[in-house]
């Protein structure tokens, strides 16, 4: 794809992101943090060997947060071999109000650990459950706050534009 018609597609889809609350992002850098997996394994919060990365904030008292896990099961079973990676970090104070929410709705994707919230703030979240797509460079590519089922389709399809603009 040439490099016109990549910006002009990333144009067309920042119009369309802002009407649903997804704000394009504009030469910012995704923070390179590490925070623990449930075994204490740190790893990266946006994983550098996937072509894109949806890093999702979340936390187990969070309605709209409920409705987005099984939407995000969805989404990483449809373009896991296209090279997306969804990444869910949690921010509950207490570790077990995360496991009750996580052995309830059963992610398929990979879960980090940050009760201090510093990636939270690193990120700049302003909501919950707060969403950022992220390039194998750590480019920040859009975020959006809150979800509904009604973001669903929208939102699969500028992950979907992404992966063809970045592949």
């Amino acid at each position: 794809m040439s490099s016109q018609r990549r910006a002009a597609l990333r144009a067309l889809t920042g119009i369309g992101l802002a009407t649903l609350g997804v704000h394009p992002v504009h030469a910012e850098l995704a923070p390179a943090l590490n925070l623990p997996r449930a075994d204490g394994q740190a790893v990266p919060v946006f994983d550098r060997n996937a072509r894109l990365s949806y890093v999702d904030f979340w936390a187990s008292w969070c309605g709209p947060c409920r409705k987005s896990f099984p939407w995000m099961n969805q989404l990483q079973a449809r373009f896991a071999a296209q090279g997306l990676r969804i990444i869910a970090v949690n921010l509950d104070n207490k570790r077990e109000d995360a496991d009750r929410f996580l052995a309830e709705l059963a992610p398929q994707f990979t879960v980090l650990f940050d009760p201090q919230g510093s990636s939270a703030r690193a990120y700049k979240v302003k909501g919950m459950p707060s969403s950022m797509l992220v390039d194998a460079k750590g480019q920040l590519l859009w975020r959006h706050a809150g979800f509904a089922a009604s973001d669903a389709a929208l939102l699969e399809s500028r992950v979907e534009s992404a992966i063809q603009t970045y592949g």
